[in-house]
């Protein structure tokens, strides 16, 4: 019998988003593990992508992307962040955030450059890094707080280091970088070839007064920084997988070099339906108003438990500690709370290396309000 290789990244098994999930499934639990809403999105979103099929804009897009819909994402950027990108030549759109980070890392990561990450960090970067030769280097940010020590970072960087993967605001802490965090940052690449992958798909999704302070409001990042963000996260259409990726020119011209034998192009009549929704900014302004709500009726719900909150300043994930409840792993705890009390969540120590288990979990909170209610009932009896 012939011996099949095995494939550059063996060692990987499937993500911790789907185990959950099937485990959800098998088990007729409420699912608030994967990051995904229970809802519709707005049916004048649903109307605009009927209306561009039914006229006939069902072929090939260009490679980049249409330039109605580039258009309307660097007045979206101008807009949010006061930072200008021309919309042919330094913004390209894609088929997802994790398409976007896959290709920003094919394009620059060779074999034994070191790339910086944050840990807990969200799940495709490490094997993106190492599928392409790249040596991962992490900071461990630890609860309950998550904060950073650029002390530390700045001993992570060497002559090897070229990128830094930053996500904000983070999945999983649901933490935001502060002004200085980002001062920090600048004085890390000063004088350097650093580049930065700012993951920022939840950056309209920020609580409490906050400001998202994107890479792309300081000049010294943003010219040598590829940011990222989705339309999945912003218009609760994560299953139609579109994103972009902003970037200087002479960056987004290597970027595309890769991204057209990466997928080419994504799906038109959702670009152009996208570009005309986008004309009216009160569908994304307020965002975060709308699930800091859902946030607070969570931990509202919640306080009366023996969980813990962690903050939550962004993003739609609730991080919770359960160790006045079970000294059980965070894996096992999941999988319990999963079978017996009949909610998923997502545990903590797959987005470590090392497996950290400080007894955190997250729960999703992009849910119907009866989701969420039901929830809570079956949480509130442990």
């Amino acid at each position: 019998m012939i011996q099949l290789p095995l494939s550059k990244l063996s060692n990987v098994g499937t993500t911790i988003f789907s185990q959950m999930t099937q485990l959800a499934n098998e088990n007729e639990a409420i699912n608030l593990s994967q990051g995904f809403p229970d809802f519709m999105p707005d049916h004048e979103l649903l109307d605009h992508v009927d209306y561009f099929i039914k006229k006939g804009f069902n072929q090939y897009a260009p490679m980049g992307g249409m330039i109605t819909l580039k258009e309307e994402i660097t007045r979206k950027i101008e807009n949010s962040h006061q930072a200008i990108y021309h919309p042919d030549s330094e913004v390209t759109v894609t088929a997802g955030g994790t398409q976007a980070i896959f290709t920003a890392v094919a394009t620059f990561v060779k074999k034994d450059d070191e790339v910086i990450i944050f840990e807990p960090a969200y799940d495709c970067y490490e094997p993106t890094v190492e599928l392409f030769g790249g040596v991962v280097k992490r900071f461990e940010m630890k609860a309950p707080d998550y904060a950073i020590d650029w002390t530390e970072v700045r001993n992570l960087v060497s002559d090897k280091t070229k990128m830094i993967i930053i996500n904000n605001p983070n999945n999983p802490s649901g933490k935001i970088l502060k002004e200085n965090d980002l001062q920090e940052l600048i004085k890390i690449v000063k004088d350097t070839s650093i580049l930065i992958l700012s993951d920022e798909v939840y950056e309209n999704i920020v609580f409490d007064g906050k400001q998202h302070l994107s890479i792309a409001r300081y000049p010294e990042l943003k010219e040598r920084t590829l940011l990222v963000a989705s339309f999945g996260k912003l218009f609760h259409v994560t299953g139609w997988k579109i994103g972009y990726c902003a970037a200087p020119k002479a960056l987004t011209n290597e970027f595309r070099k890769i991204h057209q034998f990466n997928v080419f192009s994504v799906n038109t009549p959702i670009q152009l339906a996208l570009a005309a929704y986008m004309k009216n900014e009160d569908h994304y302004n307020n965002l975060g108003q709308f699930f800091q709500e859902k946030r607070d009726f969570l931990r509202k719900g919640l306080a009366g438990t023996s969980f813990g909150l962690l903050d939550c300043e962004g993003t739609y994930f609730q991080a919770l500690t359960y160790d006045k409840i079970s000294d059980k792993n965070d894996f096992d705890f999941a999988s319990e709370l999963t079978i017996n009390h009949k909610v998923a969540s997502v545990p903590f120590s797959p987005f470590y290396k090392n497996k950290r288990n400080d007894h955190v979990i997250r729960l999703c909170f992009a849910k119907k309000q009866e989701t969420l209610e039901r929830a809570i009932e079956n949480l509130s009896r442990l």
